[in-house]
């Protein structure tokens, strides 16, 4: 039968190794009878010098024979004896050698001893390799694990002993990772036979375990691995060190969830966005599902009471599952939590609530509400409040039912200092809101909410506000009806943006408005704003003021007058983009205007043209917001818009959406103001003018011609009012003006009555005493007329009045 043998490999570190320690054999009397190579090597004797002669006389020092005696003397005694002497070399120099020795027997009770002998550093030095693998594992706190190649446990040290609650005498012959739940196991072998089989060493790797006796605590271990090989390269097995880092990993993803939820949550300035944010940062690091809940008024952008009493809405939802069955999502119906539950508790008292475990019947005894998804087997809770500046927000509520460890102390920490943060977030959220709204509210005043119908025009006006980060703009617009049925189309941008931009816009569309009342030319009215401008900046200057954003510095502006009897229309800009023409054959074409400088340059003068436009006829007037996008030049929105206007007999509207489609953003940079009026005339047959003559009988013409005028228009019913207007007007202007005299009716949504004259003196309503023959005219006229006024030709003045008409 063949008889399996095994060959061992010495190691070069074991100082008793039999090619490197020095041996002897000493008889009874301690006679050397025996003598080793090494031995001569390393005290210098050959085999001649030493046999048969006392080891006493050859080896040691006559100063330490009485030393030598004694360890013999001990040795006998005990039958053996390991200890470090003194013994002397060949050359006379003494060497300090470790020797051990041991009883040899032989027939008839003879006595033989055998020496084995290795310096005494290097046999020191082997003594605390010894030591320190025997604290590895008695008392080493990292866990040391040997593994045969055969993937069976070899030994353990006392520390895997503490961490898995095994006796390290039971980890002999187990198989590796046989204490592990079955996916952990099989991660644990593939490990250590990788190392097992190529020889690279694994440092420090993170790996998660879970014991089979508790599988429901999962733990964080550091795992170093490398290969163990005798001196000849044969593979002996493999050790691992096993550290247990699972409170340390924790607070390390604690800290990780903190610095993600500074980048994540709030990167916008939106109420609902933020708590979005929010809720996909904790789950699933922290928690299973998660429900934000606001106040209604955090939610519309108001301010928050102290105490939170009001009703919640529920803004953002999250779960680790597909669907959140039992999650009620987010809307807008406001939510009302039981007095008693921990929501409540929560958003009263301002403070978290941490329900580490929670009954098991709980869902079983009350109906099922809002505060618990009954559907999940959630088995923990944590509630903290969304709290900032000590105002109550709303709370988060965060559950656990995949993960099996309950919330404890840390996790509410954690919890409550990511609350923290996103509250602060959706403050600064809530409160921009709020701004924006009380700033869009008073742009929204500013501008005209409604353009009154125009029988001179039709209009199809647009207005986009710039996107938040801009900050709000002083675009407006306006369509300001006129005497004379006439219309007055105004579009300007107040530099800069903000709220002294909106309300720099609102001051200049009120003054533009009491001009227009005015009748002046457009240049004139120009010419004012410009005065107006300066003297706002001038406040500005003189009070020191300092608003916060971009100082108002000037405007621009652009003024187009446009008469639909004579089909003429005058235009006059202030540093604004010229306005397009587009005839009713489709050409369209940019007006060619003085340019004008902007409002608040002061002295400089404003030029107009006149411009006879046909009926059918779009004037398009834009702010710069339209073409001056930073993704397009302005050469090339100038094109976009042309094309986009080419077809004027389409409806306003559509035309109005092509030009929007074509050039407006989403989210545009600047306001944009666009305003596109299509023209009317006025027909012939609605309007009557005759030329006076200046002598008596003018007055007594006027009403004649009125009354035949009025009958064929079928307002007789007007003839005795409109006869004593005209009759009074022309008779002013026999009295006080030179030059002939005309008169005009208009006949359009009201009766309008005209006499033009070439003086620039204005007629002036007064009250006549009881003993004046005259003065009583022009307060005949006021009474009995819807409006009056004087408006200043090139060629002298216009005195007109409006008569109401019935029906549309």
């Amino acid at each position: 039968m063949d008889q399996r043998v095994t060959v061992l490999s010495e190691s070069r570190d074991d100082p008793f190794a039999l090619h490197l320690a020095a041996s002897a054999v000493l008889d009874d009397r301690g006679t050397v009878v025996g003598w080793s190579r090494p031995a001569q090597d390393l005290l210098g004797y050959p085999e001649t010098a030493v046999l048969g002669r006392p080891v006493l006389q050859v080896l040691i020092d006559p100063r330490d024979l009485r030393t030598a005696k004694n360890v013999a003397a001990t040795c006998r005694r005990a039958g053996g004896w390991f200890g470090v002497l003194a013994v002397r070399h060949r050359s006379g120099r003494l060497v300090e050698m470790a020797f051990r020795a041991g009883a040899l027997l032989r027939d008839g009770d003879v006595r033989e001893w055998f020496l084995v002998g290795a310096p005494a550093a290097e046999v020191l030095e082997w003594q605390r390799d010894r030591a320190v693998l025997d604290g590895l594992f008695r008392r080493c706190p990292i866990g040391l694990v040997v593994h045969s190649p055969e993937m069976t446990i070899l030994r353990v040290n006392r520390a895997v002993e503490r961490f898995t609650g095994v006796p390290a005498v039971s980890f002999r012959g187990m198989h590796t990772g046989a204490l592990l739940v079955a996916d952990d196991a099989r991660k644990a072998v593939d490990r250590v036979r990788q190392v097992m089989q190529t020889g690279r060493s694994l440092i420090s790797t993170e790996q998660y375990t879970r014991l089979e006796r508790d599988p429901t605590r999962e733990r964080a271990a550091s795992v170093s691995a490398f290969r163990l090989e005798d001196p000849s390269g044969r593979v002996l097995g493999v050790a691992e060190t096993v550290e247990d880092i699972t409170e340390r990993h924790r607070a390390r993803l604690r800290l990780a969830l903190i610095a993600q939820a500074g980048t994540r949550i709030g990167t916008t300035l939106d109420v609902e966005t933020t708590a979005s944010e929010l809720a996909d940062v904790v789950v699933p690091h922290l928690a299973d599902h998660v429900s934000v809940d606001l106040s209604q008024p955090v939610t519309r952008g108001e301010a928050s009471a102290q105490g939170l009493t009001e009703p919640v809405v529920r803004v953002a939802v999250r779960s680790i599952l597909d669907q959140q069955p039992g999650l009620p999502q987010p809307g807008g119906e406001p939510l009302q939590f039981a007095p008693d539950t921990p929501q409540a508790r929560c958003l009263t008292d301002g403070r978290a609530v941490l329900e580490s475990v929670l009954p098991p019947d709980l869902f079983s005894m009350e109906p099922r509400q809002a505060e618990y998804p009954p559907d999940l087997g959630v088995h923990s809770l944590i509630v903290v409040p969304l709290g900032s500046r000590g105002l109550v927000l709303g709370a988060m509520s965060l559950w656990r039912s995949r993960r099996p460890e309950p919330f404890e102390a840390d996790d509410l920490t954690l919890a409550q200092e990511i609350a923290s943060r996103a509250a602060v977030c959706i403050d600064n959220a809530q409160r921009y809101t709020q701004q924006q709204q009380t700033a869009l509210t008073l742009q929204r005043s500013l501008l005209p909410r409604a353009v009154p119908h125009q029988a001179a025009i039709e209009v199809a006006p647009r207005y986009f506000p710039a996107r938040a980060a801009s900050g709000l703009g002083g675009d407006w617009f306006d369509v300001i009806p006129l005497s004379g049925a006439r219309v007055a189309l105004v579009v300007g941008d107040v530099v800069g943006h903000g709220l002294h931009a909106s309300a720099t816009m609102g001051r200049l569309r009120t003054a533009v408005h009491t001009l227009a009342s005015l009748d002046l030319e457009p240049e004139e009215v120009l010419s004012h704003l410009d005065d107006l401008v300066n003297l706002l900046a001038a406040e500005q200057e003189a009070v020191g003021e300092q608003p916060v954003g971009e100082q108002v510095i000037g405007a621009t502006c652009l003024y187009a007058l446009y008469d639909p009897v004579s089909r003429l229309c005058s235009v006059a800009r202030a540093g604004h983009p010229p306005p397009v023409v587009t005839t009713p054959d489709g050409q369209v074409s940019l007006l060619e205007l003085p340019a004008g400088p902007p409002l608040g340059l002061g002295g400089l003068p404003f030029e107009a043209r006149d411009i006879e436009l046909a009926e059918g006829s779009l004037l398009t007037l834009y702010t710069n917001g339209l073409i001056g996008e930073r993704h397009i030049d302005f050469d090339t929105g100038l094109t976009r818009l042309c094309e986009a206007l080419t077809h004027p007999a389409d409806p306003l509207e559509r035309t109005c959406q092509a030009v929007v489609d074509s050039l407006v953003l989403a989210h545009p940079a600047d306001d944009i103001a666009l305003l596109i009026a299509r023209t009317r005339v006025l027909p012939p047959q609605n309007v009557a003018s005759w030329g006076l003559p200046l002598d008596p009988t003018s007055a007594a013409r006027a009403r004649a011609l009125t009354t035949a005028q009025l009958t064929e228009w079928g307002l007789e019913h007007l003839a005795f009012t409109t006869e004593l207007i005209a009759s009074e007007l022309v008779t002013n202007a026999y009295r006080y003006a030179g030059g002939p005299v005309t008169l005009r009716l208009i006949r359009e949504r009201s009766l309008i009555c005209e006499v033009s004259d070439t003086s620039h003196t204005s007629p002036h309503l007064r009250r006549a005493r009881t003993t004046d023959e005259g003065g009583r005219g022009l307060f005949l006229v006021a009474q009995m007329t819807e409006r009056w006024g004087t408006r200043y030709t090139r060629e002298g003045k216009t005195v007109w009045t409006e008569q109401p008409l019935p029906g549309p």
